[in-house]
């Protein structure tokens, strides 16, 4: 039992219906009613992870999912993620992350994993790390494929979030379970060949507005395409890394007891 997990849920469940988001899940029967599994989804969405964990509640189960630590360090969410176990990922050194879900994994539980990382702004599948595959095979355990389709219309990157009542429809399809095997690699494009059939399939009978920010091009969007959006994606990531750098030199600098913003290489005053 896990109360505090299940409160979460049910707030959850009041406010999608409050929201009027409509759900079409499909293919619960394959999260088992036992043992670890990891659970590998398609990030289309800031609010992907909250969907993501209604089908396994067929076998009232809970996913622990892996999410970046900077939720974990909010004052407010940080606590919430802690009590319900989902576990910290800290991008610049997650070694620690995997080992933890690795034994999440070995002590029966179910692991949520976004094989793309980071949510795809163009809406199709990004390259896939490794990592869901690994973890399979250190733990002995198989990754269950889930697509979600829809979620990106309530909230995703540079678009304004909608959580009002904007009865949108969601579609949630668990596929069969993938045993683990090595190569990593090969098991990890298997998992991402059978997650773009999967997220076809349920594109098939969605109806997609012509020219709206959240359809691929595939489909008549104006979504970025995926080689465009891989390209801000490194923008991004590498004003990011600017930020850090610059961060941890001024930190140095007062640390060597400069004043803040003090560059070291000015002359003396005259």
């Amino acid at each position: 039992m896990e109360p505090f997990y299940r409160t979460i849920i049910g707030v959850a469940r009041t406010l999608f219906a409050a929201q009027g988001l409509k759900f079409t899940i499909t293919g619960e029967e394959h999260i088992p009613a036992t043992g670890g599994a990891v659970i590998a989804m398609n990030h289309t969405g800031y609010m992907d992870f909250t969907y993501a964990g209604i089908p396994a509640r067929a076998t009232k189960r809970y996913i622990r999912f892996m999410a970046k630590k900077e939720v974990f360090d909010n004052k407010i969410s940080g606590p919430m993620m802690r009590t319900m176990r989902h576990i910290p990922v800290d991008r610049g050194d997650a070694g620690d992350s995997y080992r933890l879900a690795v034994q999440a994994l070995r002590a029966g539980e179910l692991v949520g994993v976004f094989p793309e990382e980071t949510i795809s702004r163009s809406f199709e599948l990004k390259t896939f790390r490794s990592g869901a595959a690994r973890m399979a095979l250190e733990a002995g355990v198989p990754v269950i494929p889930m697509v979600l389709w829809g979620s990106q219309r309530v909230w995703t990157k540079g678009h304004p979030k909608r959580l009002g009542r904007t009865n949108t429809p969601i579609t949630i399809k668990v596929g069969a379970p993938i045993a683990p095997y090595e190569p990593a690699a090969d098991m990890t494009a298997e998992l991402h060949t059978v997650m773009e059939k999967m997220l076809h399939e349920v594109q098939q009978g969605y109806t997609h507005e012509p020219g709206a920010h959240w359809v691929p091009q595939r489909l008549g969007g104006s979504a970025p395409s995926l080689e465009e959006a891989n390209a801000e994606d490194e923008r991004v990531a590498a004003e990011r890394r600017a930020r850090k750098e610059q961060a941890r030199q001024e930190k140095e600098r007062l640390e060597r007891g400069g004043r803040p913003g003090d560059t070291g290489t000015g002359g003396s005053a005259q």
